[in-house]
């Protein structure tokens, strides 16, 4: 396969600058610019200070004080994310969606060299959007995403077959696919710090320790990684979720906030004709911990008051020991409604759905 990995720079904040030029040269914060807020995304000189992703707005704010804020514009975003991949989609088909700036392309099939086609795609990026992207090109998914993150930003990467896994040695185990925070910190207290550390691992004991993810690391740092391109992917989940100007401790106060949610996902549901069976709230107190407590129901459900009735019966099991800066709602296990296309005397096509 050839396999080319793509990952708009900065995006959010690079639309910023685009859109409002004296920013360039400054230090640019994506969200986070209010006392509750966090940062979405952080430009590259504003990384040089420690700003980053999923940051606490207060904390960015004190690390870069200069640090230009910017609202979150998901619209003028998601128009230019269009933009990109209709750029993607003119080179091949053979596209798996990542995120609104991230994608795989496969380019196996094309005649051109995969390395002039990485050239091309960065070329009509910059000339019809303004914006850099970094590209990795490899042989299968997992090292060209390596690759794309090699020398951001408005980097080219190509890592080929015979240069693994050498050039992957110094890396840092949280630099491999799958690997967390979780899995990075239990491997470094074992003294395991780069994957060079790694593939002194048998895979009887990545297998004993973690399992069939252990073996897919212990073959993934040895380039082995079988995965195909999706090109299409559906949708797991739909959620809503706010954070306070103020910690709260009122359950009363949560519901009006759950009321609302179920109504947005209820009807984003409705519009894409889908049910729902598991509902979760997810909350964070104000001491930065994360918690989520989940509902599988007997049956599908789309409807407003379906929704909010489940996330009332979670929110009246949860004992709150501290009050909470966030909330959330959330429907999993979503299964496509198409009773439209049967007949309504069909009783058995209704079961498991809510009536």
């Amino acid at each position: 396969m050839n396999i080319i990995h793509v990952d708009v720079d900065a995006f959010f904040a690079a639309v910023e600058e685009l859109d409002f030029p004296y920013l360039k040269g400054k230090p640019v914060i994506v969200g986070g610019g209010e006392d509750r807020g966090v940062v979405t995304t952080a430009n590259y000189i504003a990384r040089k200070y420690g700003v980053h992703s999923a940051m606490p707005g207060f904390k960015a704010r004190r690390l870069c004080p200069n640090g230009c804020f910017r609202p979150v514009r998901i619209k003028r975003y998601q128009e230019v994310s269009r933009h990109i991949f209709e750029i993607f989609y003119q080179i091949t088909s053979l596209v798996e969606p990542l995120s609104i700036d991230e994608a795989y392309l496969d380019v196996s099939d094309l005649d051109t060299d995969p390395v002039e086609v990485a050239k091309h795609l960065k070329k009509e990026v910059k000339k019809n959007t303004g914006l850099t992207v970094s590209v990795g090109v490899s042989y299968n998914k997992f090292i060209a995403k390596l690759a794309s993150d090699w020398n951001k930003p408005d980097g080219l990467k190509v890592i080929t077959k015979d240069e693994v896994p050498d050039i992957l040695k110094p890396l840092p185990v949280r630099k491999v696919y799958g690997i967390g925070k979780k899995t990075s910190d239990s491997l470094n207290k074992k003294g395991i710090f780069t994957v060079a550390d790694l593939l002194n691992l048998s895979n009887e004991y990545m297998y004993k320790t973690y399992g069939k993810f252990g073996l897919e690391i212990y073959e993934r740092i040895r380039g082995i990684d079988d995965r195909k391109i999706k090109t299409e992917s559906k949708r797991k989940s739909f959620g809503r979720e706010t954070t306070f100007q103020n910690d709260i401790n009122s359950k009363e106060e949560m519901k009006k906030y759950l009321d609302i949610f179920a109504k947005n996902i209820s009807k984003g549901l409705n519009k894409r004709n889908i049910h729902a069976k598991t509902v979760t709230i997810k909350f964070k107190t104000s001491s930065f911990e994360n918690h989520t407590k989940s509902k599988t129901l007997d049956r599908y459900i789309q409807s407003y008051d379906k929704i909010f009735a489940a996330a009332i019966t979670i929110l009246e099991d949860i004992e709150f020991k501290e009050p909470i800066r966030l909330i959330g709602l959330t429907v999993s296990n979503i299964k496509e409604n198409q009773i439209y296309q049967l007949s309504l005397f069909d009783e058995e096509v209704y079961k498991g759905y809510e009536l």
